[in-house]
């Protein structure tokens, strides 16, 4: 099975080119955010800047720069084309802050699907669409992301199938199994780009690059200066080791091809390793107690991939219950249902309570139908986002990463709350 991203893609179609609320900005930063992916088919597009709602022409849009140097580390997407990423440089009071977004794109978790994925936009430079629109947390506009707009940005394109952590190869297939070299190889040149001198720095990502935060969160610390403010924020990622509707793991199971073909576990945390399974320390619901970090855990108690691909994905779902109803829209699912997703719901809620007792932890865990909320305008900031106890997932964040106040909220359970953007889909690729 090929976990890739699309309904937080924001990119626009490109012919591929050859290498070449308040304002509190008193110092600098860089924040480092990652997307992890939605779980469909390989031969699935990216989603159009239209689907992603709202007038092109007045969007950020930003060009593709190549990782120049990066083959000679070994650095390569899966087909072996250079990796690379979209950068715009920050203004004002942000001259000197970063906020870096890792692309996320889901997992190829055996050979069949990494080579599907390396025929695509998530597995080569080559068919990759190179501009990159900047919405939520990325935009440039005060007034829609008041705590890092003029920040500098960048979004390091994701091509490696799995979380920016595979070192390894398949020779005879031609397939290059190096998401630890790619981000490595962005770090240094960002580094080298004036991001060594940023007071403060915030590792972040959605869905696929959530899990790729929490795995790379203190090694991220460690390229800074202790003065430098670290932190890091996952949203979307928090995926769950959880039983789907047959009763058996297959979300575990998927964990498990990536884990063993990509050679994850050389940069699991020993200190889980020396002890479990490296299945068991991929899973963020485990690997967040394992971060040294200040971590920011955003994420919808009723996440939609997770239901769909974990919960009940049709392998699984073998009669259909789910399939034509409760996996595309939460409204349309039976008592019985509602059931299985609350059980779901109070795991999720019990997995971060060890997490949420750390004094520098923030979390924000909401009762929607959704994936990924901070890189989509209407969700991080709009006329009506998303609420807890009447606080936005913005300021949230930027309470809890400029130490304005102490973040730890977790909703009611479905339906009680009315301020979310629950999805509805008409199709499920899982």
């Amino acid at each position: 099975m090929v976990m890739q991203e699309m309904e937080h893609q924001n990119v626009l179609p490109s012919s591929p080119q050859p290498p070449q609320q308040r304002t509190y900005l008193g110092s600098s930063a860089v924040v480092f955010i990652t997307s992890f992916a939605l779980l469909v088919p390989a031969a699935s597009t990216h989603t159009t800047l239209s689907a992603r709602g709202g007038n092109n022409q007045s969007q950020l849009v930003v060009e593709f720069t190549y990782i120049q140097g990066a083959a000679a580390k070994g650095a390569v997407c899966l087909d072996g084309t250079l990796p690379g990423y979209n950068f715009h440089p920050g203004f004002g009071t942000g001259a000197n802050s970063w906020l870096v977004y890792l692309e996320g794109g889901g997992w190829c978790n055996d050979i069949k699907s990494c080579l599907e994925r390396k025929g695509g936009p998530l597995g080569s430079s080559i068919h990759m669409e190179k501009p990159y629109n900047f919405t939520g947390i990325l935009t440039n506009k005060a007034q829609e992301n008041p705590d890092f707009f003029n920040w500098n940005k960048v979004v390091v394109r994701y091509c490696d199938g799995a979380c920016f952590a595979g070192e390894g190869e398949h020779e005879k297939l031609g397939l290059q199994f190096r998401g630890q070299r790619i981000y490595t190889a962005a770090m240094e040149d960002l580094m080298s780009k004036g991001m060594r001198h940023a007071d403060q720095a915030l590792l972040s990502g959605c869905s696929a690059g959530s899990v790729a935060v929490i795995l790379h969160c203190d090694a991220f610390n460690s390229l800074f200066p202790r003065p430098t403010r670290v932190k890091c924020l996952s949203d979307g990622g928090l995926f769950m080791d959880t039983v789907d509707v047959s009763g058996g793991h297959h979300m575990r199971s998927l964990v498990h091809g990536v884990v063993s073909l990509q050679g994850v576990q050389r940069i699991l945390p020993r200190s889980c390793t020396s002890r479990h399974d490296p299945v068991f320390c991929f899973f963020p619901q485990n690997l967040i107690n394992y971060v040294r970090t200040p971590l920011f855990v955003l994420n919808a108690a009723y996440d939609y991939i997770q239901i769909q691909a974990g919960i009940a994905p049709n392998i699984s779902d073998t009669n259909g219950k789910w399939n034509n109803g409760c996996k595309l829209n939460i409204a349309n699912c039976s008592a019985s249902q509602i059931k299985i997703l609350q059980k779901f719901r109070n795991r999720m809620v019990k997995a971060v309570q060890g997490f949420s007792a750390k004094t520098q932890s923030g979390l924000f865990i909401n009762s929607c139908f959704a994936h990924c909320q901070a890189d989509s305008q209407d969700t991080w900031l709009s006329e009506k986002p998303p609420l807890i106890d009447n606080l936005g997932i913005s300021l949230a964040v930027g309470d809890w990463y400029f130490d304005r106040s102490r973040v730890k909220k977790i909703d009611c359970p479905y339906p009680c709350d009315r301020t979310c953007h629950n999805r509805i889909s008409k199709t499920s690729p899982y």
